[in-house]
């Protein structure tokens, strides 16, 4: 096939190719655990306000266990991947998560649902570290964007499609929903188990990740090819260790506001929007719906159209975007005008998280990336353990204007601080860790 349908195929092909099974395991198990959570999030908020009796504090209280469970994972057992080994804890907090879906099914007061969260916490907090570390092990430096643009894209897969299945399996009632997640929970982990092999630096191994010539055994043409694109790894005890620690504490405090938009449109959301709509959660799931197909469809695109710009312009830019974001959310009671905000939202998260996580990849030191990876997801754990509580206290105060119009000031102050930050990172850490570039080299992007 030719012309402009030939040249698509083409390239999807190519791509399917670049990446051997065990990492597009990793990318459809993605999916998978998206799915299984927004299979239950446009309704859980309302469904926990209704169980404890109207109470919306205890419901945000509830809503916030799970990652403030893996909050605290995060911090006692962050680095476990890094001594037990990736697949191993991949296949443990696999069967937790599985085992936590089913036993919602059996929950009847708020405290086993409340009880049944907080483990679930623990589980994702566990997988998720040990899932990155695994793409950081064995993807080359200048492929990672890509991959972790496919993550973020096969999350989406969930996202668009995981509201909706739940809203349709939620009229044959709250069971069959939480029996299909722990399903499809039970069948990655059968994949993981049976495909994934372990990744860990120092582990004998065949390596997973890029094929061809980035797959090469070290030692052969490929090989060296492949290691010399990588900035060199840095070593946890160089007298810069604790410079990069700094570094990656200050990277995951501003991207917290991420993770705080994320908790208020789980949790307050719904509510704010119940001021100007009938069916709130209809709303919600429908712009849950809309954001994901928009990732699923521009995600790989904007990745490469942006491939040259430098990790701090971008952070500059998708912060502004969320900005004007939350002011949206404050203010618009327009349907139509809610989409194109969604439209906004979806450009900015498609255009940092891959930024941010190849960062984070090449700040690592190679034998604590599982710890890296695990201190950065506090950016979203920490705001959606504690943001859900706090933004009801505000909305309850005030209402959902001051409160989205705050998170927009907020947005601002902590764009131009990362865009600082990361821009001092990359020429502080990686100019003197790379070797001297080519010039094909030189005109990439910080």
């Amino acid at each position: 096939m030719s012309g402009r349908f030939g040249s698509p195929l083409a390239r999807a092909g190519g791509l399917i190719r670049r990446y051997d099974a065990a990492l597009w395991i990793r990318i459809c198990g993605n999916a998978v655990t998206a799915t299984t959570t927004f299979l239950i999030r446009p309704f859980l908020a309302l469904y926990l306000y209704e169980q404890s009796g109207g109470s919306l504090l205890l419901a945000m209280l509830v809503i916030g266990l799970q990652p403030f469970a893996s909050m605290a994972t995060s911090f006692l057992a962050g680095g476990v991947s890094d001594r037990l080994g990736r697949r191993p804890v991949m296949l443990g907090a696999l069967l937790l998560q599985a085992a936590c879906m089913g036993a919602y099914a059996f929950a009847e007061q708020v405290w086993a649902f409340a009880a049944i969260t907080a483990v679930m916490g623990v589980g994702s907090a566990l997988f998720n570290p040990a899932a990155n570390a695994m793409v950081a092990d064995v993807v080359p430096s200048e492929r990672q964007r890509e991959v972790f643009a496919l993550l973020h894209t096969a999350s989406n897969v969930g996202a668009a499609f995981g509201p909706a299945a739940g809203l349709l399996l939620l009229r044959a009632g709250e069971n069959v929903v939480f029996a299909a997640g722990a399903l499809l929970l039970l069948a990655y982990l059968f994949l993981v188990l049976s495909k994934v092999p372990e990744t860990r630096p120092g582990t004998p191994r065949r390596p997973a990740g890029a094929r061809g010539a980035d797959a090469e055994e070290p030692g052969t043409a490929g090989g060296a090819a492949a290691e010399a694109s990588r900035p060199a790894a840095p070593d946890a005890a160089a007298p810069d260790a604790a410079a990069r620690r700094r570094a990656l504490l200050g990277l995951t405090s501003l991207a917290m506001p991420i993770g705080l938009i994320f908790a208020l449109v789980i949790s307050i959301l719904p509510f704010h929007f119940g001021e100007s709509f009938a069916r709130p959660e209809d709303v919600l799931a429908s712009l849950m719906t809309f954001n994901g197909i928009l990732v699923i469809a521009l995600q790989l695109w904007i990745i490469a159209r942006t491939k040259r710009l430098s990790a701090s312009l971008a952070a500059a830019v998708s912060y502004g975007m969320f900005a004007a974001v939350s002011v949206g959310y404050a203010f618009s009671t327009v349907l139509l005008l809610l989409f194109v905000v969604e439209l906004v939202f979806s450009v900015a998260e498609m255009l940092i998280g891959p930024h941010l996580q190849n960062t984070v990849a090449e700040l690592a030191p190679e034998q604590e990336r599982g710890w890296y990876f695990a201190i950065f997801g506090l950016h979203m754990h920490v705001p959606l353990a504690l943001g859900p509580a706090l933004g009801g206290l505000l909305y309850a105060a005030t209402d959902g204007a001051v409160l989205f119009s705050a998170l927009g000031a907020l947005f601002v102050a902590c764009g131009i601080l990362q865009s600082l930050l990361i821009r001092r990172i990359r020429r502080g850490f990686f100019s003197a860790a790379r070797p001297a570039a080519g010039p094909a080299a030189q005109g990439a992007s910080a």
